[in-house]
């Protein structure tokens, strides 16, 4: 059963503490968060987006921000109406509006349960106009993060992990100011502002693959290096930026390589030129094919996809790849590789 951590009766003065000074340098620095800007809070009512609300709202005379609290009631727990009434009245206590959406189906995982979370505070957000949605993803989610992609296969782009900032469309972002605060931070500040976290009981259970990172896997890996939290974090900021480079660079030769041509007896279709993508290094011919696959079928493609297509760079003339979707092949035709027959023309 959840339960308040602490006193329920907070306190009501700002004392500011160095995570204060940390968080406002990081925004400083970083300009996720401009002034004068609508804040949509993710707030579960744990320890961490607790702080995170308590931050910004004593952050806020700073930067004039309009906050707002949002709460997702994935309906899993018994007690979730109960942590959803929880949250409302902190809302109601520091006089910020709060918006509640809870699941009409069943998530049966934890991916289901993610997306739709972000389906369902992109919906809140846009509904009323808030350009940004924060959310309390600290360091320590990072660490767990990068671990769990790495055992998944992932390659540079997921074990990146958990970014500062995520488009969700044009006129949205999801910001994770906390990146640089531990879950030990987030305790602590809770426990020194007196905030009462809920305690959720389905973080301690280990059929989630996360929680068996967090509670059997990590705790292994801090006897070859206490500080391994802040070591993945760091691996996770590098190729972040690393990433970053590589995507842009690869774009700019997809729109180099690429062309629109008329193949014998078919519609004009999109190809890209052999002899340009040959001078480039295989980490770039990748990226290229996999966003050229993207683009022309709409598709998120697998390494072993991936792998196929840039083979053809190579390749004699008439190779082919196994079909993508729906019959779309790749083939060799000369100089060029193309899609032929795909379901989705752009």
């Amino acid at each position: 059963m959840a339960s308040w951590r602490f006193n329920s009766k907070m306190s009501s003065h700002t004392t500011w503490t160095s995570l204060h000074a940390q968080l406002h340098r990081t925004l400083r620095q970083r300009e996720i968060l401009p002034k004068n800007q609508q804040l949509l809070i993710a707030v579960s009512g744990g320890q961490d987006s607790l702080c995170l609300v308590k931050l910004l709202i004593d952050l806020q005379p700073k930067w004039q921000w309009h906050l707002g609290i949002a709460h997702c009631d994935h309906r899993w727990r018994k007690d979730s109406e109960a942590n959803a009434n929880h949250v409302e009245e902190l809302a109601k206590n520091w006089r910020l509006p709060f918006y509640k959406q809870i699941a009409n189906q069943s998530l049966n995982s934890e991916a289901s349960a993610r997306e739709w979370r972000y389906q369902a505070l992109s919906a809140i957000a846009q509904s009323h106009n808030y350009p940004y949605i924060v959310t309390g993803h600290t360091q320590s989610d990072r660490a767990e993060t990068l671990l769990y992609n790495l055992m998944r296969g992932s390659g540079a782009d997921g074990l990146q992990s958990l970014t500062w900032v995520r488009p969700l469309t044009d006129n949205l972002k999801l910001v994770r100011p906390l990146l640089e605060v531990t879950r030990a931070q987030t305790a602590k500040f809770c426990q020194d502002m007196n905030l009462p976290v809920w305690e959720d009981s389905t973080n301690q259970e280990l059929k989630y693959a996360r929680n068996r990172i967090r509670h059997k896997l990590l705790p292994d890996l801090q006897e070859f290096n206490p500080q391994v939290e802040q070591a993945l974090a760091q691996t996770a900021e590098l190729l972040r930026a690393e990433v970053e480079y590589l995507e842009n660079a690869a774009s700019a030769l997809l729109k180099e390589a690429m062309e629109e041509r008329r193949l014998a007896g078919e519609e004009t279709t999109l190809c890209l030129n052999r002899s340009v993508l040959r001078k480039a290094h295989l980490a770039l011919q990748r990226r290229v094919m996999r966003q050229f696959l993207q683009q022309t079928l709409q598709i998120a493609p697998s390494f072993e996809q991936v792998e196929k297509i840039t083979a053809l760079i190579g390749a004699p003339n008439r190779s082919q790849t196994d079909p993508f979707l729906k019959g779309a092949i790749a083939t060799v035709d000369g100089n060029w590789i193309c899609i032929q027959n795909p379901k989705s023309q752009i």
